[in-house]
């Protein structure tokens, strides 16, 4: 690993989307963004439908869609396990409208807390594919 980099995996169910040395990580926590630097302290966080920014050359060089999952932070290394994982670049805004439409529809026909649990869950994460798409 290069001197002064984090070491910095994203990790989503289907495979492992990226492993490398970077300057900085910013990831969207429960209680909100934090970015990871070499020799951070160690933590775990949940993390929040939202966009992790990869920095490099001292500018964001990629930035990633995560509709949740955990972070582990340790001095050397950031790892997000995300529940679902997707470029910036590749959301589909027609596709996320739709999936939004669907949550709330969803949640107009919840019978009881799980299912309203559940939709209210669908709407946060297409709302925030949304916003990450509109930029």
């Amino acid at each position: 690993m290069a001197e002064g980099k984090v070491e910095f995996e994203l990790v989503a169910p289907e495979r492992l989307l990226l492993s490398e040395p970077v300057e900085m990580v910013v990831v969207p926590g429960e209680e909100g963004d934090f970015g990871v630097l070499y020799q951070h302290a160690p933590l775990i966080s949940g993390v929040r439908p939202g966009v992790i920014k990869v920095y490099n050359g001292g500018k964001v060089t990629e930035q990633i869609f995560v509709s949740g999952g955990f972070a582990e932070v340790t001095p050397a290394r950031c790892t997000v396990l995300a529940e679902q994982a997707v470029p910036v670049s590749d959301i589909d805004r027609a596709e996320a409208d739709q999936q939004l439409r669907d949550a709330r529809d969803d949640l107009a026909d919840a019978k009881d807390k799980h299912e309203r649990d559940h939709a209210e869950r669908q709407i946060a994460v297409a709302e925030a594919m949304l916003a990450a798409a509109s930029g």
